[in-house]
């Protein structure tokens, strides 16, 4: 099958206004980056800008840390960073904030750099300097400036801007404070820059065990914002970091590191969710002693909040989303259900989807919920243009046409039958498939006694097997339990679709159907919401899951399907939107997982 090569065919009004676009439309009428320069005394770092395109752009990042899988939350990250430094004419770097060796491995790092790539924001990453046999092009790393940010660290020791703490975790948060009280002074604060720079280095050297001190900033241990009560650079951790190996022992704090990365890579809008907003006063505090001492340019970069995304059904913990992996409630990070971006992919979400629903979903410094219901929308909204379109039986039961053989002259004989590819666009072709006395439909298209309203299959009624002719309902047969095994219809002649006969007999109901002698048997995954609760998160994690997440049904669908691409999204008639599954069905048995259906019903 072919479809429309437009990727962004649902019509979507121009992009509204936010409050970052007035930031940046500000900055840049006023020229807030024009001027930027180095600070006296440019420092070991100033080699860090050489090669960075103009940096009176705008220099937007997205800074993901590789400890898992990237989910929906992410996706409006990337959207908005991405999209302000595109329509801006700007720069976006995809820049990994590994300074946690712990929880970090090269898996997260590829899964990472795959999700971009999806998401179509590849052609639109930065250049990064020449750094031969160290980077691919187009990507940061934090643990790139580490080196770096260990001199960051040692200057703000020697201007007594920062010193190391021997105290205990327990002591260290006991001294803290909390919002009505202020914190105590460390017994080590007062320390002598000599003994400070000694006592680090004794750190970098190994020479002290784990969790034995950390390097703090020396700030105000009385401020009202406790992030500014000596906050912590620096800590001992002895493992192995997946880009740089054992050379480092002690590593920086994210609250130290993400400044400087932004600074190094000339970055105008750092972009951060809401609960970063008190942290701020630290990013500029830092910011302003480096460039004071001419490590860094000035100006240097401000940080911006927004709301994160909060979908209803939908839990972005990454710890939460490791432990439903590691203990097998799932089958790992790209599981159809999970809100993973790799898990969407899987069911059947496009990168077109998802950016439609980010853009829906506005960027505001207020936070919310939105419905689950409205990310289904928007894939149904992207994929109505333009899905091919195919007939499938989920619950099939087998209708046998008695009269078959007495009007085609044989039991055997097939009618060729076709049907477009997509209703509105038929240079997208047909489709073919066959006809005969026996074919597949839908259980719940018999009734023995018609309900009200039901205008589908029951004794005395004809209906038309759309796409192709209308058949008269005689009666249905059950087993022992009472279940239906086989409906009996007879065919009446020349009513087949498409001829001049075709409407000589209205009927009021259509159904579709595959016949059984050209039928896919598959596999139809019919996923659901992974959490029962609208807001997990608050209780027992394994009581706010949705038991009734994914039925598996062995259905029949229409042989154009044998040959279904994984990623192409298809319109299942009647039941929704589903795509071929990209990890499953080799052995000739295809599998598709239900991606949307044709409309909400989980309030059903």
């Amino acid at each position: 099958m072919t479809s429309p090569t437009d990727k962004d065919s649902a019509k979507t009004a121009a992009a509204p206004s936010n409050f970052l676009r007035h930031v940046i439309e500000n900055d840049l009428a006023q020229g807030a980056y024009s001027g930027r320069k180095w600070g006296g005394s440019p420092g070991d770092a100033a080699h860090h800008a050489q090669g960075m395109p103009d940096p009176a752009k705008v220099r937007m990042r997205f800074p993901p840390e590789p400890n898992g899988y990237l989910h929906i939350g992410h996706a409006k990250s990337i959207w908005l960073n991405f999209e302000l430094a595109k329509e801006y004419g700007g720069v976006c770097h995809l820049r990994f904030d590994d300074t946690n060796p712990e929880k970090e491995e090269q898996e997260y790092v590829d899964s990472i750099r795959d999700a971009v790539k999806w998401l179509d924001y590849e052609t639109y990453l930065a250049d990064r300097p020449s750094a031969p046999g160290t980077l691919q092009p187009h990507e940061y790393f934090a643990s790139d400036y580490f080196d770096f940010m260990y001199r960051a660290a040692e200057y703000l020791i020697g201007a007594g801007l920062a010193y190391v703490d021997e105290q205990s975790a327990e002591e260290i948060r006991a001294n803290r404070g909390d919002f009505n009280t202020p914190g105590t002074d460390s017994p080590f604060r007062s320390r002598s820059v000599e003994e400070n720079l000694a006592r680090f280095r004794a750190m970098r050297d190994g020479l002290l065990p784990d969790g034995a001190a950390i390097l703090r900033a020396k700030i105000d241990m009385a401020s009202p914002n406790i992030n500014m009560r000596d906050p912590a650079l620096y800590r001992i951790r002895r493992a192995t970091h997946h880009n740089t190996g054992d050379k480092w022992c002690i590593y920086p704090m994210y609250t130290f590191a993400h400044p400087i990365e932004d600074a190094l890579e000339q970055i105008t809008h750092s972009i951060c969710t809401l609960e970063f907003e008190d942290q701020r006063p630290f990013y500029d505090w830092l910011l302003d002693r480096l460039a004071e001492g001419g490590l860094i340019a000035s100006p240097h970069p401000r940080q911006y909040e927004f709301a994160r995304l909060n979908v209803t059904h939908v839990l972005t913990s990454k710890r939460k989303l490791r432990q439903l992996v590691e203990e097998k409630h799932v089958d790992g990070w790209d599981d159809p259900r999970m809100p993973t971006l790799a898990g969407l992919r899987r069911r059947g979400y496009t990168p077109e989807a998802l950016r439609l629903f980010c853009e829906r979903s506005g960027t505001t410094k207020s936070g919310g919920w939105i419905d689950y219901a409205s990310l289904e929308a928007a894939l149904r909204d992207t994929l109505d243009p333009i899905a091919p379109r195919a007939m499938a039986v989920l619950d099939p039961v087998k209708l046998v046409i008695t009269n078959w053989g007495e009007l085609m002259g044989s039991d055997e004989v097939l009618d060729d039958c076709s049907a477009p590819v997509h209703p509105h666009h038929p240079e997208m072709g047909k489709r073919e498939f066959k006809l005969g006395r026996e074919v597949w439909i839908e259980r719940t298209d018999y009734e023995e006694v018609q309900p009200k309203g039901f205008f589908r299959l029951f004794p005395g009624n004809k209906v038309r097997l759309k796409y192709g002719h209308v058949i008269e309902c005689t009666g249905g047969t059950k087993d022992a339990s009472g279940k239906l095994i086989e409906v009996q219809a007879t065919l009446v002649p020349d009513t087949k679709s498409g001829t001049p006969g075709a409407d000589a007999i209205k009927v009021k109901g259509n159904i579709t159907w595959v016949a059984a002698a050209d039928a896919v048997q598959a596999e139809v995954r019919l996923y659901e919401r992974l959490f029962a609760a609208a807001n997990p998160g608050s209780g027992e994690l394994m009581d706010e899951l949705n038991k009734a997440s994914l039925e598996a049904c062995t259905a029949y669908v229409e042989p154009s399907l044998a040959k279904a691409e994984p990623g192409v999204g298809i319109q299942f008639e009647r039941h929704g939107y589903f795509v071929r599954d990209a990890k499953t069905g080799a052995d000739g048995k295809p599998v598709f997982n239900r991606a949307a259906g044709m409309r909400d019903s989980w309030g059903k």
